[in-house]
């Protein structure tokens, strides 16, 4: 197996961070499983790498013997098409989940092609979900509600959440026990953060008294552009620890995988982007348990 220091460089180290690489144990092995860890994979931008986080972290955190169900909760459906689901053909999706049409999580649920890495598959049908869901009682607690049954069957639960802070967005952060947010190194995306840090307080105090900021997962980076290591800089200055060590560099890669329909972890597994996510795995089992 591949060492987290071999993945991010040696411990003390530094890293693009600016700060020492911490020395992080291969994670336990599991005697059971369950209950899972709610993590909403959140930003309000589009575009900064979050649909992919989600796959491939997933991914990565099922490579490491821990059972994952990611949820597609974005009505492009760009997470479902990215584990090779083919959106025209979904008879049951997330919306009939959230949409009082009787069915299981069982019969919506899908598995993928990779082991233990299941999914709530989701297409356009979810974009009504926000005005239909506005006159229900407890509407934020929908997807809480829907969860439930599988909770002691998973290790990690990963919500792939809309760019946006809407009621679908509430929903996930509602029920979440903690909130990974992908951000593009990009002076907009910083600038981004502050408003969403805002929603995810206010989300605690009103709806979810559990819920943490769990990290800040830079992606995109380019350690060749002066631009790059200033947001990195600024970003670290301001989040401090709950940015992540491991940071995800800007690689061809990703838009391949997006078209062969699975992570980059069994597409391209030797990759420094495969690397990458293996390492965020073990960073987030370490943060939060499991």
């Amino acid at each position: 197996m591949t060492t987290s220091e071999e993945v991010t460089g040696s411990a003390g180290e530094l890293g693009p961070t600016g700060r020492p690489y911490r020395h992080i144990p291969d994670p336990p092995v599991l005697a059971s499983h369950g209950p899972a860890r709610i993590l909403a994979m959140c930003n309000q931008k589009g575009g900064v790498g979050k649909t992919t986080s989600t796959i491939n972290l997933g991914a990565a955190l099922a490579e490491a013997g821990r059972r994952v169900l990611v949820v597609d909760l974005d009505p492009q459906g760009a997470l479902s098409a990215g584990l090779g689901v083919p959106l025209h053909n979904l008879e049951l999706t997330v919306h009939d989940l959230l949409i009082g049409s009787r069915v299981s999580i069982d019969e919506v649920m899908l598995r993928t092609r990779v082991d233990d890495l299941d999914l709530l598959p989701s297409n356009i049908d979810l974009s009504a979900a926000e005005i239909q869901l506005v006159n229900e009682v407890g509407r934020e607690q929908t997807l809480g509600r829907a969860l439930h049954p599988v909770i002691d069957r998973y290790d990690y639960i990963l919500v792939d959440c809309q760019p946006s802070l809407g009621l679908l967005t509430v929903n996930a952060l509602a029920c979440a026990d903690g909130v990974i947010i992908p951000m593009e190194c990009e002076y907009f995306s910083l600038r981004g953060l502050a408003l969403l840090n805002d929603t995810v307080d206010k989300v605690r105090d009103r709806l979810n008294y559990r819920l943490a900021l769990t990290g800040i997962v830079v992606t995109m980076y380019d350690p060749r552009t002066l631009h790059s290591r200033e947001v990195m800089a600024r970003v670290v200055e301001v989040f401090g620890d709950l940015v992540f060590d491991t940071v995800i560099n800007r690689t061809v890669r990703f838009p391949e995988t997006s078209v062969a329909g699975e992570p980059i972890t069994s597409w391209a597994p030797r990759s420094g982007g495969a690397q990458a996510y293996r390492a965020l795995a073990r960073e987030v089992i370490y943060r939060i348990g499991r």
